[in-house]
């Protein structure tokens, strides 16, 4: 999973050129994968690319009278297929993420729950989430990463959040920057990544994402 947040060369025409070039990169390797860009750029990326298109936020209301909110209608009719939800820039309190959780299960929109950590983890596996990431939040955008500075915290989110919701897949984030933290994310058991940095803010994208994704299984 690609998070592209708002860096400025990834907005706009940078989000479509670094969407084709991963999911070509996507496609060579064989690996399955999913893009979030800024909201301008949603619906956009949904027409140009194939693979999945998350939008980075939605927000638990219904469509309506909500200037300012990201509906999950609007995330639908703009072709995407899901959201990130309670990423750490952009935290929310437990009954919000449980309405929008809800919000997007009902229009059939897939939901990455993120948490910071295996008790926060723990927690929001009681909502039963198809997916959920761990990121410490101390370590995103970092240069170590999780997998190799903290890699207890991912092998103890996977233990945990299997005891209360075994269907939720465990995918971890925060500082992965190469093959080797992403295969030592899934020696600890995780089953995906989340990254940003280490492609959105590389000058060389497509060296980063061939490296990342040599370190797929």
């Amino acid at each position: 999973m690609l998070n592209l947040k708002a860096y400025p060369l990834r907005l706009g025409a940078g989000a479509a050129q670094i969407g084709r070039t991963f999911e070509c990169l996507l496609a060579r390797a064989g690996v399955a994968g999913a893009i979030a860009p800024a909201a301008p750029d949603l619906g956009v990326l949904t027409h140009q690319l194939r693979i999945p298109v998350l939008a980075q936020h939605a927000d638990p209301h219904e469509a309506g009278a909500r200037t300012g909110y990201l509906v999950p209608e609007a995330i639908a009719a703009a072709g995407g297929r899901g959201s990130l939800v309670n990423h750490s820039e952009h935290p929310l309190p437990t009954g919000t993420i449980a309405a929008t959780l809800q919000r997007l299960d009902a229009l059939g929109l897939v939901a990455i729950l993120c948490a910071r950590d295996v008790v926060h983890s723990r927690r929001l596996a009681r909502l039963h989430p198809k997916y959920l990431a761990v990121e410490p939040p101390e370590l995103i955008g970092g240069t170590r990463s999780v997998s190799t500075a903290r890699p207890e915290v991912v092998s103890g989110t996977v233990a945990a959040v299997r005891q209360v919701s075994p269907r939720t897949h465990v995918l971890c984030g925060a500082g992965i920057h190469n093959r080797h933290d992403v295969r030592r994310a899934f020696e600890l058991g995780a089953e995906g990544i989340l990254v940003s940095s280490a492609v959105a803010r590389s000058p060389h994208p497509a060296r980063a994402i061939t490296d990342l994704l040599a370190g797929f299984p």
